[in-house]
């Protein structure tokens, strides 16, 4: 398993909006490959809740 260190996960945080938790399980799930953990972020939703988030109405 590869090391899931504060950076890559603040570095998934900035890109995705998604919580730090999150992100941190995410990068567990994907085993420490960012890209995958984008894609699992994403299928639950979360890349994209902190884009309608910050619409305006």
């Amino acid at each position: 398993m590869a090391e899931i260190t504060a950076q890559l996960v603040k570095q998934l945080r900035e890109m995705t909006g998604a919580g730090m938790m999150e992100c941190k399980k995410a990068l567990v799930e994907a085993n420490g490959d960012y890209e995958e953990a984008q894609v699992i972020l994403r299928k639950r939703g979360l890349a994209t809740a902190a884009k309608k988030a910050s619409r305006s109405a």
